[in-house]
């Protein structure tokens, strides 16, 4: 097997959208280690494994070494960000190596994350902390063991060289692995800056690359519109059922395949909150836990405003119709979420009330300070052990307890057992999820020297329905009285 053959690249990207990217290569690093590689993931995309050698990834996956058959470029896009346009964005520290073909066909990108500058740097250095490589490492691996749609990390190499972060920091290049990076400031951009035929170009490309069975619609644009907007209703659904917040979703955030991308400051609620924000500068409570099915409606505006000429080109009379499908968006969304939520309730029959039920639990648990990852496991024990198993997590212990017989009364129409139904709640319900004073410290010894607490982690919510002996430390949340948990961009 040769180097060039092992990595199958078929970068159709560069072939087929000139104009949207900027050749450029890593900075090589000085002193690369390979310091966390998915050996799975490798396998699955029939990647070079640690058989070629630890040295040889090291170099291939830290810019010291070309990736053989790769075509480096940096991606141009646009965004909104916190509501504001910035017609010019782009890959400011990230390359696209290409893409590769796994068995059975699919694409995938690889992308470097932290490789040095580029033309859209903007006076960054293009480089990325150990301690932000392995967050995102261990979020996206987390996600995809939890069924969310999400871009994969494959390696974290160190360069051996600092970063300078108000603190130095080891430097590092994180390996993504995503169905594409493609994202709605990408159609932003080139309506931006090149105008309808780009945006045309454009659309056909994602529709071949991501939905090729409408690749022949009437008006392609309209399909596109449509398929994001299913796509986003699915991974905002799962978001909002998983207790996962995103943090930061400006449109350059927002992927067109459906998948969560860009783990900046991200986190997983503790005590529920619908107005929970983690990420320090989001002051306003824009991108607050509540606030993401609205904020995905918002972005996909954005979508349809880049796309709208493209719409109108094929059909006028079609822009009526993108306007009847953003405004019904919310009722695409719901049935997602209460699909997602009758699996953690143990419900698995439809009924008109369900969704009036879900809601009233969120209700119910605000201001309870109620873990929101414990409180659905309780749920599922006290199949067996009654209201106490929930009252234990509440602060006021009675705040579930008319909800919680409106529940036992639903039940009684569902026609599994007991130990059935519990079963399948708890195959619904995580045991595990990144704790973030976990994962804090995991990162923090990493930083140290020491990756022992960080595969621990890592080891936990890679099998996050999975309860083992020995990993109770995984299953609980900050003690109380913890100073309240903050993330920063690019951390």
């Amino acid at each position: 097997m040769t180097e060039g053959a092992a990595w199958h690249f078929d970068n159709s990207l560069v072939r087929e959208l000139g104009g949207f990217f900027a050749p450029h290569q890593a900075a090589p690093a000085k002193a690369p280690r390979l310091v966390v590689f998915n050996d799975p993931l490798a396998a699955a995309l029939n990647l070079p494994g640690r058989a070629a050698g630890e040295e040889a990834l090291a170099g291939w996956l830290s810019g010291r070494d070309p990736v053989p058959g790769s075509e480096p470029v940096a991606l141009a896009y646009a965004g909104h960000q916190f509501g504001q346009f910035n017609p010019q964005l782009g890959d400011g520290r990230a390359l696209l190596l290409g893409e590769v073909i796994a068995p059975g066909g699919a694409r995938f990108d690889l992308q470097f994350k932290g490789s040095g500058t580029t033309p859209y740097s903007r006076g960054g250095d293009g480089k990325c902390t150990l301690s932000a490589a392995l967050r995102e490492y261990l979020m996206s691996e987390a996600m995809a063991a939890l069924g969310v749609p999400t871009t994969r990390s494959l390696a974290v190499v160190a360069t051996g060289e600092g970063v300078w972060r108000e603190e130095p920091h080891h430097g590092a290049v994180l390996t993504r692995v995503a169905a594409s990076h493609l994202r709605i400031g990408t159609f932003e951009w080139a309506a931006a800056h090149h105008g309808l035929d780009a945006v045309q170009r454009l659309t056909g490309y994602a529709l071949q690359r991501h939905y090729p069975a409408l690749a022949g619609a009437a008006n392609p644009a309209l399909a596109l519109l449509e398929a994001v907007a299913d796509a986003q209703a699915r991974l905002s659904a799962k978001w909002m059922a998983r207790g996962f917040v995103h943090g930061v979703m400006n449109t350059d955030n927002v992927t067109i395949s459906g998948e969560t991308i860009d783990y900046g400051p991200c986190a997983f609620l503790d005590a529920y909150s619908a107005g929970q924000v983690f990420s320090s500068i989001d002051r306003q409570g824009r991108y607050a836990f509540g606030q993401q099915p609205a904020v995905t409606r918002w972005n996909l505006y954005r979508l349809a405003g880049a796309l709208i000429a493209a719409i109108a080109a094929v059909d006028e009379a079609d822009t009526e119709q993108a306007r009847l499908l953003l405004e019904s968006w919310g009722a695409r969304y719901e049935l997602y979420w209460l699909a997602e939520m009758r699996a953690k309730l143990g419900l698995f029959t439809d009924q008109a009330d369900d969704l009036t039920l879900a809601h009233d639990l969120l209700t119910a648990l605000e201001g309870q300070q109620a873990d929101f990852t414990l409180l659905f496991r309780a749920l599922g024990r006290s199949l067996e052990q009654g209201y106490g198993a929930i009252a234990d997590e509440l602060t006021d212990r009675e705040a579930l307890a008319t909800w919680f017989q409106r529940w036992q009364a639903r039940l009684a129409d569902e026609p599994q057992e007991g130990a059935d139904r519990a079963a399948l709640m708890q195959a619904a319900n995580p045991v595990y999820v990144p704790r973030n004073h976990l994962t804090d410290a995991a990162l923090a010894a990493a930083e140290a020297g020491d990756m022992a607490p960080f595969m621990a982690l890592l080891d936990a919510v890679s099998r996050p329905f999975d309860q083992r002996a020995g990993l109770d430390q995984f299953e609980r949340g900050a003690a109380a009285g913890a100073a309240p948990f903050v993330t920063y961009c690019g951390t």
